[in-house]
């Protein structure tokens, strides 16, 4: 049994699902989710549910008992401290240190609880076809997104992600995190432009209103504002028929990229991530994307 503890928006809760399910799959065992974090009051913190519902996951949540076993193995406060003078015990419970690709977590033993973010296409490269059938839809789309669907199918369609929401509008997440710049998005555009014949954009946004107001480019675009919060899986989905992408730094985003399959898709990153410098995550975007300083 391998246990991942689900938490943050739909982006975080993708990379922590897709990293318990390579380990699962490695030692053929149940991947069981941990969703106490959902329930519990965490003051400060944008509020969140789980997100996976709509999506052929191959899960099943875990039970108090399960979690408690590996969070808190027998003879708890013993095991941890012969844990931490380098004993022969095995830790169970195992947290992301750092915002780096850790390759040890793609050989842990069975029995094991994975608490962290795991952000790196590197923890599920080997099984990115499962990871991506698992993260088809099991729900059809309503007649709006249909349409959305099939103009995107039509047209050389380029999606472009503009995270506003709490990175602006909470003072401790946008001290942590930066809100890419418009001078960003408008060389990320003429990027996109030189490369790609006829595009047409599809602007996806938890502020709507601020795109529509202020985001202008000579190129045709569609502002997708019909999904409630909610329904982030379905902009998702139109995000990753698109083909090829301008991100922000955005979990949510950087998963509508990668989960286009295309091999010839371009997609487009902001080089930096949050404000501190040290803790970028140089691991966080695969190689063959194009960053932009931002």
């Amino acid at each position: 049994m391998i246990i991942v503890k689900l938490m943050g928006g739909l982006g975080n809760q993708l990379f922590q699902y897709a990293a318990g399910r390579r380990l699962a799959r490695l030692h053929d065992v149940t991947l069981k989710l941990d969703l106490t974090w959902f329930g519990d009051d965490l003051t400060g913190v944008t509020p969140r549910a789980f997100a996976l519902g709509p999506f052929s996951i191959c899960a099943e949540p875990a039970t108090g008992d399960e979690i408690a076993r590996l969070y808190e193995p027998a003879f708890g406060r013993i095991k941890r401290f012969l844990n931490l003078m380098n004993s022969d015990y095995s830790k169970t419970h195992i947290r992301g240190q750092n915002v780096h690709f850790d390759p040890a977590i793609l050989s842990l033993p069975d029995n094991v609880l994975l608490d962290g973010y795991w952000q790196s296409e590197k923890y599920f490269h080997d099984v990115a076809s499962v990871i991506r059938s698992d993260f088809t839809m099991c729900v059809e789309p309503d007649g709006r997104n249909r349409e959305v669907m099939s103009d995107i199918n039509r047209c050389n369609s380029i999606s472009i992600h503009f995270r506003r929401g709490d990175y602006v509008n909470d003072a401790k997440t946008a001290s942590h995190h930066r809100t890419c710049t418009y001078d960003y998005y408008m060389e990320a555009v003429k990027m996109a432009a030189a490369r790609v014949d006829r595009p047409h954009f599809f602007a996806f946004s938890d502020d709507p209103e601020w795109v529509r107001e202020h985001f202008k480019i000579s190129h045709p675009i569609t502002l997708i504002d019909n999904n409630s919060p909610d329904l982030a899986h379905e902009d998702l989905r139109l995000m990753s028929l698109c083909n090829h992408h301008i991100i922000a730094n955005s979990s949510f985003s950087w998963w509508g990229a990668w989960l286009n399959p295309r091999s010839d898709k371009i997609v487009i990153s902001p080089a930096r991530w949050f404000n501190d410098r040290s803790i970028e995550k140089n691991d966080l975007i695969p190689a063959s994307w194009l960053r932009i300083n931002s």
